[in-house]
């Protein structure tokens, strides 16, 4: 491909165009915005890549310019610091095909020049058409009409777009695995492993051989190589649940993985490529805990490179009818189970400290002693928003026990932020019994 490289920095600029032209490019170097308008004017190009800071012309000006002329227009790629990513994900909404941040080893463009071959061999009216079936596959997966899902919807689509990392915020319960997987599926990786990492399970002296892998004799018990996450991962995303759990011992390794796209075995020594695009989640406020110390803030600005807050279910109760249908036809294989006013109402007035999963353990719960019909008698005995109290004034014993248990559980895991090690602390509780209770109350 013929390809521009605009970049002030000489150095960058330079490395830039000989590498590419060692990857049989035909690669061409413009010092400013106002020399790549010039060569833009004078011959075609199939690819821009640009420096987002420049004086004069911009990045962002530059791609105003591109994207204003007639006629064809070549891809926009942004380079851009940490500090700009909020600028390059609105050049991203204005068409920029995708961005990388520096620093950045230039055979990193070689992936995303790849993708921009593959686009642009396929027929204009076939792109618009896969723009379309991702619309429809991501309204399908992530329901609701609330404006905050309808912009976790369009949130989806840019990440698809991209091999950015990403960083995913929300309530246990509020539909990040969802979210991780459409994108996946998405994405260019989408005929590579998607493989989930929850960093809460692991204790501390396990998570890196579970990540990395190990060589044979690297510890005790270690009688043979074992790959970890990131090998099996390979050409496809590697979804970090509950980052927030990492060991601060291990955050600087994680934190090289990111930057530099290698990794070392546990008790090897040498240094295997990373061919894997980074997803992570956390029910935690990561800034505040870069504050305090307990999280490492060059890893947070790492992941937090394209952002989705997931909202919690009880903030778009309008959703709930809609959200309510959908979870039910898919559990029972596309048939559509009918939903009383009554059912409606109850739902709507529960706190939903579970979110979405909350909501699914009910429905299926519901639906399976209904024999396939969903009764507020049948949801009310699960959620028991208040005691059943009777003639003589006393409530039911064990339902009155099993509802202040489950409130107990809920306040525990909100007031640790979700971290379920330090909520069952909290309680008294081993962590399996702490997790076999969540599962039993449906806050799993």
């Amino acid at each position: 491909m013929r390809i521009l490289v605009v970049d002030d920095e000489e150095i960058k600029r330079v490395s830039l165009v000989d590498d590419l032209a060692a990857a049989k490019h035909d690669a061409v170097p413009a010092a400013n915005g106002q020399e790549a308008l010039a060569l833009l004017d004078r011959g075609r190009f199939d690819v821009v890549l640009t420096d987002l800071r420049m004086p004069d012309i911009d990045g962002m000006a530059l791609l105003r310019r591109i994207k204003n002329d007639d006629g064809p227009h070549p891809v926009v790629i942004l380079m851009t610091a940490y500090g700009s990513i909020p600028i390059a994900v609105e050049a991203m909404k204005m068409g920029a095909f995708d961005f990388v941040t520096k620093p950045f080893r230039n055979q990193a463009i070689l992936p995303i020049l790849s993708r921009v071959e593959n686009t642009l061999s396929d027929a204009l009216q076939r792109g618009t058409a896969e723009d379309d079936d991702s619309r429809d596959i991501t309204e399908q997966r992530i329901v609701g009409t609330a404006a905050s899902m309808q912009a976790v919807r369009r949130m989806v689509l840019l990440c698809a777009r991209t091999d950015a990392t990403v960083l995913l915020t929300g309530e246990t319960g509020a539909g990040k695995d969802l979210v991780a997987g459409t994108i996946h599926n998405l994405s260019s990786r989408r005929s590579g492993p998607f493989v989930k990492v929850n960093c809460a399970v692991f204790p501390q002296h396990l998570i890196e051989s579970e990540l990395y892998g190990h060589e044979k004799g690297a510890f005790t018990g270690a009688d043979q190589l074992k790959k970890g996450k990131v090998d099996i991962a390979q050409g496809g995303t590697l979804y970090l649940d509950d980052v927030d759990d990492i060991p601060s011992g291990l955050q600087i390794k994680l934190l090289s993985l990111i930057e530099e796209k290698f990794f070392e075995r546990v008790g090897g020594s040498n240094r295997i490529e990373a061919d894997v695009r980074i997803i992570a989640s956390t029910k935690q406020d990561l800034l505040a805990r870069t504050a305090d110390g307990s999280f490492r803030s060059d890893l947070y600005y790492r992941l937090n490179v394209l952002r989705i807050d997931l909202p919690p279910l009880r903030d778009r109760l309008d959703d709930l009818p809609v959200l309510a249908e959908h979870l039910l036809r898919r559990s029972k294989g596309g048939s559509k189970v009918p939903l009383g006013s009554d059912v409606l109402e109850l739902l709507g007035s529960h706190n939903w400290p579970g979110n979405v999963r909350e909501l699914a353990h009910a429905l299926g719960r519901a639906s399976l002693v209904g024999d396939g019909t969903v009764t507020a008698a049948a949801i009310s005995a699960d959620l028991m928003p208040h005691p059943q109290v009777t003639a003589n004034g006393g409530g039911d014993f064990h339902d009155t026990i099993l509802r202040t248990e489950r409130e107990l559980l809920a306040r525990a895991l909100r007031e640790a932020g979700g971290n379920r090690s330090a909520a069952a602390r909290t309680l008294g509780m081993k962590l399996s019994t702490f997790r076999d209770k969540l599962t039993k109350h449906g806050l799993d």
